[in-house]
């Protein structure tokens, strides 16, 4: 593992990473900031109550926002902090349930389970090679 991407793993990270896989839906977000700045890549539980967190909490400075699954297909995209698509209407539905109280201000965005993209590759391949020593163990 990277010195750079074990830096990124931390004592939270790795607790947010077991809160994101007890939700049992993961996938990635990129944002892409209003002011043109770099693109930010996360892992995130893909939760319909989660999904409108992240989207509400990036209302004004996201140009843009796409969430995958792990095979990298679409959940959403945004424009701006509104849905743009969304092929699963039933998971857009259960989205705009938590999504517009916080977009018409009546609450604020909750907290949000998830992870820079550095930190879930560093607590993967630590998991990698917990597994390896295992293995290794066992012979």
């Amino acid at each position: 593992m990277n010195r750079e991407k074990k830096k990124a793993l931390n004592k939270e990270s790795v607790k947010m990473m077991e809160r994101i896989f007890d939700a049992e839906r993961i996938g990635y977000a990129y944002l892409y900031p209003n002011d043109g700045g770099v693109r930010q890549e996360s892992v995130l539980a893909t939760t319909p109550e989660n999904l409108a967190n992240y989207v509400g909490s990036h209302f004004y400075d996201a140009e843009k926002m796409v969430i995958t699954d792990m095979c990298d297909r679409l959940i959403l995209d945004t424009y701006g902090g509104f849905i743009n698509q969304c092929p699963d209407q039933n998971l857009c539905r259960e989205i705009n349930q938590h999504l517009v109280p916080i977009q018409m201000g009546d609450k604020e965005a909750g907290e949000i389970l998830i992870v820079s993209r550095d930190a879930a590759e560093a607590y993967f391949a630590m998991e990698d090679e917990a597994v390896g020593m295992a293995e290794c163990m066992m012979m």
